[in-house]
């Protein structure tokens, strides 16, 4: 017996889905699926897929797809941070790290993963408290980023406790092994193998003598207090604003592990989709 009888949907909100969600839908009524959609996302989408709020969405899915890229596919693991539900990713554009396959591959996919046949990559997210109290999760990164014309930011890092180094700079980001070829790789980070349990502390052009990521184990938590000198600083999550701090703050970062489950079918590995999006060709030789 198959294991998929609910499709659930995540569509990216601008780029034309409709051929995938197609393709869904055929292989779905072929075979007695259902076939979900977050009710403001088909809306725009003349398609067959039942409208469902977020929470029926999940709960209701056997599978998750995403139609996007990764930004889509980072949305779809926050929305389903804590199940056990897994998340293909489909890619409508630019080759990403995140999605699995094509729009032509969907229907031997789905197939695929209807008899089992795939294995599932977790994936480790990290999480913190803003100063309302809400929550935030993220899967690629948490970026304290300076905004225009209030200068630059200046964070205090402590980790299980410990002062360890000020930071001046123009962003201080906390990455997972995910986000290492994001923000934090462009902020001179590592890459970072997604199965590494632990997470990254990098400087965005830093203005400190200091200037040093920092590697930290899945156990350690890392707290960030923003310094009198510091200017208002943006909070971006998986690169979403999601609230403002100002010297004085404080936030503390720590791990969730295996947070959402990734479809991968083996076709690709995480370093050939490195090499081919970050355009790594080779090094040098050596005469």
């Amino acid at each position: 017996m198959g294991m998929v009888h609910t499709v659930g949907l995540v569509l990216h909100p601008q780029r034309d889905s409709k051929i995938a969600i197609d393709t869904i839908v055929e292989w779905a009524r072929a075979r007695g699926v259902t076939v979900l959609g977050l009710p403001d996302e088909i809306a725009r989408i003349d398609c067959s897929a039942v409208p469902a709020g977020e929470v029926e969405l999940l709960d209701r899915s056997d599978l998750l797809v995403s139609l996007g890229g990764d930004g889509t596919m980072l949305r779809s693991m926050r929305l389903s941070a804590g199940r056990s539900t897994p998340v293909l990713g489909v890619n409508l554009g630019r080759l990403g790290f995140l999605a699995e396959i094509d729009v032509d591959e969907l229907p031997e996919t789905l197939s695929r993963i209807d008899g089992h046949d795939f294995t599932v990559e977790s994936r480790m997210a990290i999480r913190t408290l803003l100063p309302d109290g809400s929550e935030v999760t993220a899967f690629n990164d948490i970026a304290l980023a300076r905004v225009p014309g209030e200068g630059m930011a200046g964070v205090a890092i402590s980790v299980q406790g410990a002062p360890f180094v000020r930071y001046a700079a123009d962003a201080v980001i906390v990455a997972t092994s995910t986000g290492s070829t994001a923000y934090s790789f462009a902020a001179g980070g590592p890459i970072v193998s997604p199965t590494v349990e632990g997470f990254l502390v990098v400087p965005s052009s830093a203005h400190s003598s200091f200037n040093r990521a920092l590697v930290l184990s899945a156990d350690e938590e890392v707290v960030l207090d923003l310094l009198p000198s510091s200017g208002e600083l943006a909070l971006e999550v998986d690169g979403i604003i999601s609230g403002r701090l100002k010297p004085g703050d404080q936030i503390c970062v720590s791990a969730r592990r295996a947070a959402a489950n990734v479809v991968r079918l083996g076709r690709t590995t995480f370093y050939e989709r490195a090499r081919r999006k970050l355009r790594v060709n080779g090094s040098a030789e050596v005469d």
